[in-house]
């Protein structure tokens, strides 16, 4: 009687800990950490889209002749209205569009990355300050100067 009451407590009380455990998960630095970078992450890929889809790539396509990359397309098959059959077709220009942004994604990141290499190595150069004795040193040290002033006549 006792071994079934004891699993049905221990079932009872698994949720609870279950929720306790994932509660400490979140709350650990990491894993919050992570979520802000993720957010940040989200949120810098829509602006990197923004950015070269519509101010890096008319100029690219103004340049080469008026060309609009996203409109780039070998068509395998094309559209039929009587079946009602979309085109099939190989979108190159906006996988031309998706590695650009690419770039500029990886670029920044090597640049960030790149600033805080620059500054662990400045913080390695600068001299660490001098500890503060400990109170053993600081004893220590009284001592031999209170020895030195005995033998000093």
């Amino acid at each position: 009687m006792t071994d079934t009451r004891t699993k049905f407590v221990t079932a009872a009380e698994a949720p609870a800990t279950f929720f306790r455990e994932f509660r400490e998960f979140i709350a650990r630095g990491n894993v919050i950490d992570l979520a802000v970078g993720v957010i940040i992450g989200a949120a810098f890929g829509k602006i990197v889209t923004s950015l070269v889809e519509q101010m890096v790539m008319p100029p690219i396509g103004l340049l080469l002749g008026r060309v609009d990359f996203a409109q780039f397309k070998w068509v395998l098959q094309p559209a039929d209205p009587v079946h009602k059959l979309p085109e099939v077709d190989i979108a190159y220009g906006a996988f031309l569009i998706t590695v650009v942004q690419f770039l500029i994604v990886a670029f920044v990141v090597f640049l960030m990355i790149k600033l805080m290499n620059a500054m662990r190595r400045q913080e390695a150069r600068e001299p660490a300050p001098p500890t503060a004795p400990s109170p053993t040193e600081t004893l220590l040290t009284e001592i031999r100067d209170l020895l030195k002033a005995r033998q000093t006549p």
